[in-house]
């Protein structure tokens, strides 16, 4: 009986023993999760007053801000395109009286006596020198006469002569100044080609400038095939191509030195007659002109040629009414067609072709009004008044003359001699 109650008592013990094992387990598991197996006592809740948030004084709802009508977008206001400065030929002209307008015009035979004076009388563009200014002179007489002329010019003078070679030389006929005459562009092609010809040319130009010298009439760009025509000799015997080849040698030569050339004779005088003493007239097709004497003016524009001179020839292709140098549909061509801008000049108007039917004083006004820009006179005092007087009266337009005189004086910039 007692061990009976013995165990019964141990087994007791042993499950309370248990119970608080797992008693102890629970607690600590409430513990670490912090739980506590009872909750804490309540108190009296406090009581917060609970006020709203403050807030910003009532507005207007938002609007969208008043807006302008609508308009077109701004533009900036109409401005000029940039113009570039004058030039000094544009400001050179701006300042010229009328006569000295007038005088620019004129490329005057020099003459005999008062040759220093007419130079500031009629205000000229320039003397053409020939044979008779450099017959038994010395260089330094020559030279010094030039230098007189220039000295005495308001403007410097465009000093020109004939030296084409062959028949045509002013200078390098005079044996103090050359042992010989320069040979035609036709024997030195004959005999050297066009490299001949070149080097030739440098030497001429060479010999000109020491004079003070800025202008050679040529060179020649006729396309003469007839012995017997009277530019057969001046011409360099060649084909169109050919002679255009030449041409644009020199232009380009000419144009390296800054000296001035001038192409001759438009529109080619082919195998016409001469000029100098009679009228000449040209019935050949203009589909003529254009595949042969035109080629070589043509290659002589596109290497840029300074000037080019108008024969007195009745061209009936292009006037059958004027001759080529009074001609405005001749120079008109020119201009339009073949697209030359630079110095267009006469030849020189007392040739029998100009006087036996327009005189002197006329033939300069017709000569000034059909384009031209340079006029070569002989008798440049008459013609001086008589293309004066052509302007005072409305005859010949301000517009007219002073597109003439830029020319003039854009030809003497390039050259160096105003600028």
């Amino acid at each position: 009986m007692k061990h009976s109650a013995r165990r019964g008592l141990l087994a007791a013990i042993g499950i309370l023993a248990v119970l608080l094992a797992a008693l102890t387990c629970y607690v600590l598991y409430l513990e670490a999760v912090h739980i506590t197996p009872n909750p804490p006592p309540s108190y009296p809740p406090t009581t917060v007053p609970v006020t709203d948030p403050p807030t910003d004084p009532p507005t207007d709802p938002p609007t969208d801000p008043p807006t302008d009508p609508p308009t077109d977008p701004p533009t900036d206001p109409p401005t000029e395109p940039p113009t570039d400065p004058p030039t000094a030929a544009e400001l050179l002209l701006a300042g010229m009286t009328l006569e000295e307008k007038v005088g620019q015009l004129f490329l005057a035979r020099c003459p005999d006596r008062n040759a220093v004076a007419d130079v500031q009388k009629y205000h000229l563009g320039g003397y053409i020198l020939f044979g008779r200014d450099f017959e038994n002179r010395s260089f330094e007489a020559v030279t010094r006469n030039i230098a007189n002329y220039q000295n005495a010019a308001k403007i410097p003078l465009l000093i020109a002569v004939d030296e084409e070679g062959g028949i045509v030389c002013r200078v390098s006929s005079q044996s103090q100044f050359r042992s010989s005459r320069f040979k035609s562009p036709r024997s030195l092609y004959n005999a050297g080609g066009l490299d001949l010809i070149l080097s030739t040319e440098a030497e001429k130009i060479s010999l000109l400038q020491s004079f003070g010298i800025n202008v050679n009439m040529a060179p020649v760009c006729d396309v003469t095939t007839d012995p017997d025509a009277f530019m057969y000799s001046r011409s360099l015997g060649q084909s169109p191509e050919i002679t255009g080849q030449f041409i644009a040698g020199v232009v380009d030569l000419m144009g390296q030195s800054r000296f001035g050339g001038v192409l001759k004779h438009f529109p080619g005088y082919g195998n016409n007659d001469d000029t100098h003493v009679g009228i000449a007239v040209d019935n050949r097709s203009l589909a003529d002109l254009e595949a042969v004497d035109l080629v070589p003016f043509r290659m002589g524009i596109e290497a840029g040629a300074d000037a080019i001179l108008i024969s007195h020839t009745f061209v009936n292709c292009l006037d059958s009414e004027l001759p080529a140098s009074l001609s405005p549909k001749v120079i008109g061509y020119l201009r339009e067609t073949m697209g030359f801008q630079g110095v267009v000049v006469t030849d020189d108007l007392v040739m029998e072709a100009i006087t036996d039917l327009y005189g002197a004083g006329e033939s300069a006004v017709l000569a000034v009004l059909a384009g031209n820009d340079l006029l070569c006179s002989s008798e440049y005092q008459v013609q001086y008044q008589a293309v004066l007087e052509a302007v005072q009266s409305g005859r010949i337009s301000m517009e007219l003359l002073d597109r003439a005189v830029l020319r003039v004086l854009n030809w003497k910039a390039e050259l160096g001699l105003i600028g």
